[in-house]
């Protein structure tokens, strides 16, 4: 989905990674202008943002260069959303205050849209009360914060208080929510297609990015929820998301079986693996000349259905990936795997499996098919999330 994104830069060292993350908004399809504080500019300059952001950069010398519209209010009437990137601990006192006494803090203060943070400073003044009272503020006013990373920070040391990653920043954006919907919930999700080892250097798979599944964890803890991540992929996701990483359909099993108890809501999107090898091989499998090899291969556990027998009070959800007969197959699978509610989407030729997107029909018991429109994942998965919201 297409937005005006407003992306509000202030002076602190992370400002250098900017140019970046503005030119992968606009790859993904957004329309982007920037302002900066005069302090930011000592770390990036005016015209490198102006560069890449194909439009004039706001600043305290630009204010009035177009006397008939106020710069910042003509900002703030465009945005759709608002990123702060980085956030300095300077700034986050502003915001807390109410303050406007430049460019950034002006127009956030004429701005009524969803405003996100991304703060970057050093591991002391993150930590300091003042700072975190600030944020702690800011999040009850509406303020979406994004959790600084932990790492080599600019003085040489490793802490808290480095920029995330721009592919988690990108999460962070395509997946804000305007309420916390699942506020409270506690979501298992898994994601990812399982590999099951023939030898050391040989697996069986499938085409499964585990970008569906991520984004639905993604969603859900953008929207409130306690998120747990079972999954095979090393996709980016928010630091309230705690990931479990698993490789096989036994490992999968274990994990989820150990974390079904303390969930309200298990979201199976992995693709797992129906077979294994019955034994893998310590050694490199040869070739066995012109009579070829035959592996002998045992079925893995049936996550779904299990979780469906088990279940006390978990609402269960469950994926379908279909090549034919969409509708029949889930619609057999729904009642064979005892699942509340199940996805059904068209995979192969490009469609569902490592596509960016998707377009998927909703399952429930005694109702009829609910198709949802085909969308970018993080929208199909925010789709699924209320769907589930709204049968709890």
């Amino acid at each position: 989905m297409t937005k005006h994104i407003g992306v509000f830069v202030t002076g602190g060292i992370a400002a250098y990674k900017v140019p970046g993350i503005v030119r992968d908004l606009i790859r993904a399809g957004h329309e982007v202008r920037v302002a900066m504080t005069a302090s930011a500019a000592t770390f990036v300059t005016e015209s490198t943002l102006a560069t890449v952001s194909q439009h004039p950069v706001l600043t305290d010398a630009a204010e009035l260069a177009a006397p008939e519209q106020v710069g910042h209010v003509a900002l703030a009437r465009w945005c759709d959303l608002a990123v702060v990137v980085p956030a300095t601990a300077n700034t986050l006192a502003k915001l807390a205050c109410g303050l406007a006494d430049n460019v950034v803090t002006t127009t956030l203060l004429a701005f009524n849209g969803p405003k996100l943070l991304v703060p970057a400073m050093n591991d002391g003044m993150w930590r300091n009360p003042q700072t975190q009272a600030n944020v702690a503020h800011l999040k009850d006013w509406g303020f979406h914060v994004l959790q600084p990373a932990t790492g080599f920070l600019a003085e040489g040391h490793s802490g808290v208080g480095r920029m995330p990653d721009p592919a988690v920043i990108a999460a962070f954006i395509a997946t804000v929510q305007d309420e916390a919907f699942l506020a409270g919930r506690r979501v298992l999700v898994t994601a990812g297609g399982t590999r099951e080892r023939l030898d050391p250097v040989r697996y069986m798979t499938n085409d499964s990015s585990g970008k569906m599944g991520t984004a639905l964890a993604n969603v859900a803890a953008a929207a409130g929820a306690t998120v747990t991540l079972v999954t095979t992929a090393t996709l980016p996701v928010l630091p309230e998301v705690a990931v479990v990483p698993v490789v096989s359909a036994e490992e999968m099993a274990t994990a989820v079986l150990g974390a079904f108890a303390q969930t309200d809501v298990a979201i199976m999107a992995a693709a797992v693996s129906d077979y294994r090898p019955k034994q893998a091989a310590d050694a490199k499998l040869k070739k066995n000349g012109p009579a070829g090899l035959t592996l002998a291969l045992a079925q893995t556990q049936d996550i779904l259905k299990t979780l469906g027998e088990r279940r006390t009070h978990q609402f269960v959800v469950g994926f379908a990936a279909e090549t034919d007969h969409l509708l029949a197959h889930a619609q057999a699978k729904l009642l064979a795997k005892g699942a509340d509610l199940l996805v059904a989407n068209q995979v192969g030729g490009g469609r569902g499996f490592n596509a960016d997107d998707n377009a998927v029909t909703l399952l429930a018991p005694g109702q009829q098919p609910e198709p949802l429109p085909a969308a970018a994942k993080v929208e199909v998965a925010a789709a699924i999330l209320r769907r589930i919201e709204a049968s709890l």
